[in-house]
Formats: structure tokens, sequence, C-alpha cells
């Protein structure tokens, strides 16, 4: 890529500049060894959520609320973010950040639990935005329970959808590039839905259900 196409990229991810809360729980989930969504790809998301007027998403895997504050600005005023994540810690820091935006409680519906676990028990076709990351070794089954749970219209987005910039190198074939290469290939080939990749962040994947 030639320095001008690298300034360009920079200058694309830091257009929307993230105020003190969100900068407060990016270094929570830097102190707690948490993913947490690049600037431009979380613009990307409120952008998202306020196209869609989203009033229920759900989230797979909370960290410590960056992805949350991010779509929760976007949703409608009294829209709910369904946020699910094994690690309570993780979820009581997401819940200060929350507080601390001004985000009133029946806002955040944090679910304590597996994904695995708790996805099957949402309602079908009932949400009009999911949210799934690739760092898990399950995520393929997460963006199956998310074209589940999508109302027509409804969009998944699927986060770090290039890997650490490995799945567009063909010569990468470890394990978790594999997987995530895969869930790219599936989804562009599936009827159920139309899919874009936008290189935001580490990779969005967006697919919108029919």
């Amino acid at each position: 890529m030639s320095s001008d196409k690298t300034l360009a990229w920079d200058y694309c991810e830091d257009y929307v500049v993230e105020d003190d809360v969100l900068l407060r729980a990016r270094e929570r989930a830097a102190q707690y060894g948490c993913h947490a969504i690049a600037p431009g790809a979380g613009a990307v998301l409120r952008l998202l959520a306020a196209t869609l007027r989203a009033r229920t998403a759900v989230e797979v895997g909370t960290g410590t609320g960056v992805a949350s504050l991010w779509l929760l600005r976007g949703m409608d005023a009294d829209g709910v973010l369904t946020t699910i994540d094994p690690e309570a810690e993780n979820q009581r820091a997401a819940k200060a950040a929350f507080a601390e935006d001004g985000i009133r409680p029946e806002r955040a519906r944090t679910i304590n639990g597996r994904p695995r676990d708790v996805l099957p028990r949402l309602a079908d076709a009932a949400y009009d935005l999911v949210l799934v990351g690739s760092d898990s070794p399950s995520a393929a089954d997460h963006v199956e329970q998310a074209l589940r749970l999508l109302r027509p219209g409804g969009v998944l987005v699927l986060d770090e959808a290039l890997w650490r910039g490995r799945v567009a190198d063909p010569a990468r074939r470890d394990e978790a590039t594999t997987m995530v290469r895969e869930i790219g290939r599936s989804l562009r080939e599936d009827p159920r839905v139309l899919p874009a990749m936008i290189p935001s962040g580490d990779g969005l994947l967006l697919a919108v259900r029919r």
C-alpha cells in the first residue's frame, strides 16, 4: 500500500473522534485484555444502528462496553441492546461505562453466560442488528444463530472479518484464519443474505437478511 493510501486509511479511521467515555472504556478493555472495536468500525456501527432506527440489537461479547456504546448511541432512544458475555467482570465495567454515558439501565440488557447457551433462547426474527466477533472458536455457530434472530431487513455485523489482515493472504492457513475466511465465503454464497465487506478497523463483514 502506498504511503498516500496509508495516510488516507488512518484519516478514515480517526475521522470520528472518540470522547472521554469511549476512551475510558477502551482503556479498561486494554487493562482487562478484552478486544475493543476500532474507532472507525465503531462509527460504522453507530451509523448502521441509526440507519436501521434499531430498537432491538444483540451483541455477542460485551467486553468493557466499547462497541455497546457505539450501538446504543445510534439506536432509537427507546432501543434495547441485549449484550452477552461469559465474564461478569467485563460486564461490570461495561455497566459503569453505560452509567457514565447517561444510558438508562433498561436500555442495556446484560446477560452473563456463554453465547452458545444464551443465543438459542432469544426469539426468532426479533432483532434489527446482531454484532458477532470473530475472536471465538464458536463464531460460525454465532453467525448462524444471528441469521435466525434477524428480522427481514436486519443486519448482521461480523467484526474482525479480516482477522488481523490474514484473511486476504491465501498462504495463511492457520485454524483461526481459515475459520474466519470460511465464514466470509459462506455468507457470500448464502441466499438468505446480501453481504459486503468494509475494510474498517480489522474488517466489518455486513450482511442484510432478505
